[in-house]
């Protein structure tokens, strides 16, 4: 699909930049969670809308949850219904607060689809940081 919509942006049906691909040998725990979500949604064990981890990106979902390929209007993820646009996301990593917005109307859509990515996206930055400082997660 190639429209796009008033705003002019691509959506949902926007591909990833193949040179978006972090080398995950270098976060071990981000390895090593993408392997383990991809296998238990393979088995049919996980929806992939409950993943911390992105399987297009990658990465961490809080890293690349602003991309348009996350966008899904027919489930209410980064949608405004109100306006029928996409929602924004803003992730503060040192806060660890996640918030969405609408970028027409400017307010949150409140559904439980965005209810529960925000709180994915900050199981995601638990996660990431738990990885990249061991030593505080013990603490």
């Amino acid at each position: 699909m190639t429209e796009k919509c008033r705003c002019g942006d691509h959506h949902a049906w926007a591909a990833p930049n193949p040179q978006d691909r972090p080398t995950a040998a270098r976060q071990p725990l981000l390895a090593s969670t993408l392997a383990r979500e991809d296998h238990v949604e393979d088995a049919g064990g996980l929806d992939p809308t409950d993943r911390v981890t992105c399987r297009t990106h990658r990465r961490w979902l809080h890293d690349c949850v602003a991309s348009p390929v996350h966008t899904n209007p027919a489930i209410g993820y980064r949608w405004c219904r109100r306006c029928d646009h996409q929602a924004l996301v803003a992730v503060d990593e040192l806060a660890g607060e996640v918030s969405i917005h609408c970028g027409l109307c400017g307010r949150v859509p409140r559904s439980r689809a965005n209810r529960e990515l925000v709180e994915l996206c900050r199981r995601s930055l638990a996660l990431a940081r738990s990885g990249r400082f061991p030593e505080a997660a013990v603490a």
